[in-house]
């Protein structure tokens, strides 16, 4: 299962997991990366539930903002290799 999504995903996984430079990761940016996503889950899910009804599609763009931000921490948070979770947090 975790293949079929990292075929998948390869696009956003393929961005993050190239490079050859030298890296330093750490599993607790790992769980912190997981931890932002959810994060920006919960706001993506409470900026739909609080939006009124009968305004513009401009209430969503808040919305698709973090649910993109929220795709990409949980994609390389739980299917990419260190090397995307360190490209993330920025090599050091």
């Amino acid at each position: 299962m975790k293949q079929l999504l990292r075929t998948f995903f390869s696009p956003i996984l393929t961005f993050f997991e190239s490079g050859d430079e030298v890296y330093d990761y750490k599993p607790l940016n790992r769980s912190i990366l997981i931890f932002m996503g959810l994060i920006f889950l919960g706001l993506t899910v409470l900026v739909i539930n609080f939006v009124p009804d009968g305004v513009g599609l401009s209430y969503l763009i808040p919305a698709i903002v973090f649910g993109g931000v929220s795709l990409v921490a949980l994609v390389v948070g739980l299917l990419g290799n260190e090397r995307a979770v360190c490209n993330i947090w920025g090599n050091r």
